[in-house]
């Protein structure tokens, strides 16, 4: 049986495979309103500022803050009212001493206002006159010009990944278009001559192709574009040929293989094949997915993940990420979200090797959760889809005690 290479931990690999990801995917332009979720490829520059116009941030009366000082509930200060500031034009008309003019939450700050008095501290006393309960400073309940962006200034550098919040920004600026990374399309090939498609009944000693659609599914959900190639019988030559033209039609390549040492050894082999430098990583000290693969050719990220369904999917989410996040050239990946929570039971695991568990998190009524494990075995899907994340175990550890609060990242 042949033998794995030294064992490496998750960050180990890590750091000998992603730098050698050298390839990049193309750019493409695409309208802001489409590119949700797509990595910028070029920085925005703000061509205005935002707001373009100093105004209020609250409906009441626009002042000279001088001529509210001392006011109270007691002493008010009485202003006349010399008009009401229109939405969505500018005010034809100016605030002098003793003067005020009724605006609303939006609108612009007519010429001679510093400040503006909230329309809960006022009180009208005749038809042209308002009583004013407080004083207000200079730039009170008032948004200046440029006070959220300068121009010229960079509003988002490249390689960020576009939210709804950045969406919008764009939009505030008339940014309509934006310069994006193109989805890397990623191949996902199964291997097995046990394995036959989803549709089909399986006959004793076969199973539907789960992987492939797990695996497709993680990389639309991370911004990719999965591509299935199939499923390839246990038969080197045609594995080879299938990953060559898999690997001439996209940016990536992955492989979930059997669990038998011969078929890896096949995966090993096609990936070899594919260019320098190949094979980087053959095992990891991980639980599951101690029999991955990690190669590179060309610059592309080649990646044979086992057969087992949680091994496959829980490793791509650890591995095909963040190789997607290289492909995209993504500078200032988030954070992945996870919560504390409190282990309900004991957790065992083998020392040497990180374990990534998954669990169901339980509201407890102080707002907090529990962490219930989910225990299985590395083929058994449905334990993944029934739970809410996953914690590790670290590799130092032989387990970890009911009570402890662990860290869930949550699976999504």
């Amino acid at each position: 049986m042949p033998e794995f290479l030294r064992l490496l931990s998750l960050e180990e690999a890590l750091q000998r495979w992603l730098p050698e990801i050298t390839h990049r995917v193309p750019e493409e332009t695409l309208p802001t309103e489409q590119a949700l979720g797509r990595v910028l490829a070029r920085p925005v520059l703000a061509q205005e500022p935002i707001p373009p116009f100093t105004r209020s941030s609250v409906d009441g009366y626009a002042v000279r803050a001088a001529d509210t000082h001392g006011a109270s509930d007691a002493l008010p200060a009485y202003l006349r009212v010399v008009g009401e500031v229109p939405m969505g034009q500018a005010p034809d008309f100016a605030i002098g001493p003793g003067e005020a003019a009724l605006i609303h939450t939006g609108g612009m700050l007519p010429q001679g206002a510093d400040a503006v008095v909230m329309l809960e501290y006022t009180q009208p006393s005749q038809a042209d006159e308002v009583e004013v309960l407080r004083a207000v400073a200079v730039g009170e309940n008032v948004i200046q010009a440029g006070e959220d962006v300068q121009p010229g200034q960079e509003v988002f550098p490249a390689g960020i990944r576009l939210r709804p919040a950045e969406i919008g920004g764009l939009m505030a600026l008339g940014v309509t278009q934006v310069v994006v990374r193109q989805k890397p399309r990623v191949a996902v090939l199964s291997t097995g001559d046990e394995v036959i498609p989803p549709h089909q009944q399986p006959a004793p000693g076969q199973v539907r192709d789960v992987n492939s659609y797990t695996i497709s599914a993680m990389v639309e959900r991370y911004g990719g574009h999965p591509v299935r190639y199939g499923i390839v019988p246990d038969d080197l030559e045609a594995l080879k040929a299938a990953v060559r033209r898999a690997f001439a039609e996209s940016d990536m390549v992955v492989v979930t293989a059997g669990s038998s040492a011969s078929t890896r050894d096949m995966t090993e082999q096609a990936l070899n094949a594919l260019g320098e430098p190949g094979v980087l990583v053959h095992g990891l000290r991980l639980k599951p997915g101690k029999p991955t693969i990690l190669a590179v050719a060309q610059g592309k990220p080649l990646i044979g993940l086992p057969g087992n369904p949680v091994s496959a999917l829980v490793n791509t989410w650890l591995l095909v990420v963040p190789a997607l996040e290289r492909l995209l050239d993504l500078q200032h990946p988030r954070p992945r979200p996870r919560v504390r929570a409190r282990l309900r039971t004991n957790l065992t695991s083998e020392s040497g090797r990180q374990e990534w568990y998954p669990v169901r998190l339980i509201a407890r009524e102080d707002g907090g959760f529990e962490a219930e494990p989910i225990f299985y075995k590395s083929n058994l899907i449905f334990r993944l889809a029934w739970a809410d994340g996953v914690t590790p175990v670290p590799a130092e550890a032989t387990g970890l005690p009911a009570g402890m609060e662990v860290e869930v990242y949550l699976w999504d």
